[in-house]
């Protein structure tokens, strides 16, 4: 079987969510299935790393898919033109565009919808795009995956989709996440805030993620507190205006906030384990793949009560209401009781257990297998 696989968003150095997702679970699909051709569809040269093994192909069309208008042209133009090149069986897309009329069964994956319920998360153009074309990719799928029982059920309601027809595929979490010792994170902590302990606010920074609440919060409890905790906040600067600018500009312990900007994996992964907590205040996500790594590095994590996050977290971890900065701050205060801190831990070993790549890997293909019987 010849299966294509959108893998646009596989750059090395640059992959945000979707593009973990991308590539965990292709190089992962294709290792486990020596007996298929997986094609993997790039808009520029891909990182030799992604190809893996012997039946995968790379093949890189244009245009540099990066704006709507060139969307619209690489997924109705060179995405059709390759499958009937390279005679595709089936199609599967990573972050859930795909040409309306791919004329090959075709398997969507949507995270979230996050863009149907607030306008004002995206650049206007990306908005228009996303409201516009989602439900016609949705509608046009012969499946779709998500990745949690909340997005499954916000799909099927927002866009009338058939329940039956979407496959849940849990997010799982890099190996390269695990407890580090005493030694290495008294060298991470030296190296990133002289030595202090911190709390780490892991994502692009978008404003559904909330980081305003976060830096109100945090500036309120310095205030409160004589210590000399930090607030570590790692990813790009995608939206820094408004309410998010304001909430910065007004800090009085602004020097205590660090911000590397977006930090090689393994250099992340060490920051979480280091950490004090993961703070997630984001008001909406389809998963929430940070939580899940704090996990797994055996570092404390409070996050939002809303959408999937309760899905993810079960009872291991401190849940806050994201529009209230005082349970913020009390959460954050919460840490100080060794006693909850510890069983934060304990029960994040066991709720880690329930997500893994290799296990969302099996779905995904499970998944497959069902568009296939469908076409």
């Amino acid at each position: 079987m010849r299966i294509a696989i959108n893998t646009r968003l596989m750059l090395k150095g640059k992959m945000d969510g979707i593009g973990w997702f991308s590539a965990e679970t292709s190089v992962r699909m294709a290792k486990a299935h020596p007996e298929h051709t997986f094609y993997f569809f790039f808009d520029r040269k891909p990182a030799t790393e992604f190809i893996a093994c012997p039946n995968i192909v790379p093949v890189v069309l244009c245009p540099q898919a990066r704006h709507p208008v060139l969307w619209y042209m690489y997924f109705e133009w060179a995405v059709p033109f390759a499958l009937k090149r390279y005679n595709i069986d089936i199609y599967l897309t990573p972050d859930g565009m795909m040409p309306l009329h791919p004329k090959v069964p075709t398997l969507s994956v949507i995270h979230d919808l996050n863009f149907e319920h607030s306008a004002d998360n995206l650049k206007p153009s990306h908005q228009r795009y996303m409201t516009h074309w989602f439900p016609l990719f949705a509608r046009n799928a012969n499946r779709i995956a998500t990745v949690s029982e909340y997005s499954k059920h916000d799909i099927a309601d927002t866009y009338g989709i058939d329940e039956a027809r979407i496959d849940v595929v849990y997010d799982g979490a890099h190996s390269r996440y695990r407890p580090h010792t005493d030694a290495e994170k008294d060298a991470i902590r030296c190296r990133f805030t002289g030595g202090c302990p911190y709390i780490i606010f892991v994502s692009t920074i978008l404003k559904r993620k909330n980081l305003a609440n976060l830096l109100l919060a945090f500036d309120r409890l310095k205030v409160m507190e004589s210590n000399d905790l930090k607030l570590v906040v790692v990813g790009s600067k995608v939206w820094w205006q408004d309410e998010l600018a304001a909430a910065y500009d007004g800090m009085q312990y602004k020097d205590d906030v660090i911000m590397p900007g977006r930090v090689d994996p393994d250099d992340l992964a060490g920051l979480v384990s280091a950490a004090e907590a993961l703070v997630y205040p984001s008001y909406f996500e389809g998963f929430g793949i940070p939580i899940l790594e704090a996990m797994y590095a055996e570092t404390a994590v409070i996050c939002s009560n809303t959408t999937s996050m309760p899905e993810v977290g079960g009872d291991a971890v401190l849940y806050i209401n994201p529009s209230s900065v005082d349970d913020i701050v009390h959460a954050i205060r919460c840490l100080n009781d060794k006693a909850a801190h510890d069983s934060m831990i304990e029960k994040g070993r066991m709720q880690r257990e329930k997500f893994s790549w290799e296990r969302t890997a099996t779905l995904l293909w499970d998944s497959l297998m069902k568009t296939m019987e469908q076409r």
